[in-house]
């Protein structure tokens, strides 16, 4: 089944550009922003409740405008569940990676989390691209490593619990971003982000269990209200991630809005917070930006 039929109309080319773009943005400003709840005593695992519950609004905007229509074929559930457990799911296993190990080589081994899609969209989608585009996958993927890492003395010896566990994340990661291509083709985004919002909130149980309660939990407005504000951004880019999915190549996509987001974030935080990026940013934020420009001008 062709695009356009799984559609029901026309498509732009440049459509997925769009669509990429505005998730870049949105994810931008999120990351800028994230740590903020935590910071004023809002845990993470709470913050991903409220994210959970967030990603409903643009879900019922969406299904509201079409008018209820939900896939559910079996394979159309499981792909849906799918794309919403390994992406919540990967998020459950970065809370417990990041109190076992370093932030700084768990988040690089993360963010090449594209190169799963890639590859699978390879082997398995038979996706192509032109040299400038190849160019651009290969600047993204060097790129995004660096946004995180900051040398220090550490030995992988002592990564046997958190190593594995990043492993997992980006495997997960990547896993959910070649089905969301691939679900793209035969069920409509609307349900397929219906079914990520429902994955989310299945998942709520765990990270209450999972929050430390004998800790003190900040409940007030910069608690859960702040929270819902950031995290909104992430949820109506993750809605945006889906459309660009659906009309673009996962072996654009996924490198661009990888690469992308965290480009943004480090404008931002350079421009509110003057914080003067070190060596290894400037470098990733260079090859960000020259790959969003091949992959842009490839499309």
């Amino acid at each position: 089944m062709t695009e356009a039929a799984v559609t029901g109309r026309a498509v732009s080319p440049k459509r997925w550009l769009l669509f990429a773009l505005l998730t870049v943005g949105l994810w931008g400003v999120w990351g800028a922003f994230a740590g903020i709840s935590a910071q004023r005593g809002f845990p993470e695992t709470l913050v991903y409740c409220v994210w959970a519950v967030t990603m409903v609004v643009p879900a019922v905007v969406v299904m509201q405008r079409e008018k209820w229509r939900l896939d559910r074929d079996p394979v159309s559930v499981l792909f849906g569940l799918l794309i919403g457990l390994t992406g919540a799911g990967g998020q459950m296993l970065l809370f417990y990676a990041v109190t076992t190990g370093p932030a700084y080589l768990i988040f690089p081994i993360i963010s090449l989390s594209p190169l799963v899609t890639i590859l699978m969209s390879l082997l398995f989608l038979k996706e192509r691209t032109s040299r400038l585009g190849a160019l651009g996958v290969v600047l993204a993927l060097a790129a995004l490593p660096l946004f995180d890492f900051t040398p220090q003395g550490f030995s992988f010896a002592n990564g046997a619990t958190w190593f594995p566990l990043a492993l997992g994340i980006m495997l997960c990661w990547g896993v959910q971003a070649y089905f969301m291509k691939l679900a793209n083709t035969r069920m409509s985004a609307e349900s397929i982000f219906f079914y990520m919002t429902f994955s989310g909130l299945l998942l709520i149980p765990v990270a209450i269990a999972m929050t430390d309660f004998s800790q003190s939990v900040n409940w007030g407005w910069d608690g859960p209200w702040l929270a819902a504000l950031i995290q909104m951004l992430n949820a109506i880019g993750a809605l945006f991630l889906v459309y660009a999915f659906r009309h673009g190549k996962a072996i654009v996509v996924a490198p661009l809005t990888n690469a992308g987001g965290p480009l943004v974030t480090a404008v931002i935080s350079l421009l509110v917070a003057g914080v003067m990026p070190g060596g290894f940013k400037v470098l990733a934020l260079v090859l960000a930006f020259a790959a969003a420009a091949l992959l842009a001008t490839a499309a």
